[in-house]
This record gives C-alpha cells, sequence and structure tokens, in this order.
C-alpha cells in the first residue's frame, strides 16, 4: 500500500504543478486577449 500511496500523491503534486502554470498563464492571457479585442473592435469600427 505504501507505494500505491507514493505514486497517487506524485500524480496529485504533478497535476497541481500543472494546474498551477495554467492558472498562470490565464492570469496574463486573458487581459492580452481583452486588450487585442478592443484594439480589433476600434480599427473595425470607423
Amino acid at each position: 500500500m505504501a507505494a500505491n500511496e507514493e505514486v497517487v500523491t506524485k500524480d496529485i503534486e504533478k497535476a497541481r504543478s500543472t494546474y498551477e502554470r495554467f492558472m498562470a498563464s490565464l492570469k496574463w492571457a486573458i487581459p492580452i486577449i481583452c486588450v487585442l479585442v478592443f484594439i480589433i473592435i476600434l480599427l473595425i469600427a470607423p
């Protein structure tokens, strides 16, 4: 059982690391996408 719990713990740590990187990239991606959409709308509007 101990070996199985170690595998689960490593999987959880890997998943948490992936999730944290994903959320950190979203923190930057969403504002950048919003600014780009705003600029495109300004270019199309006139």
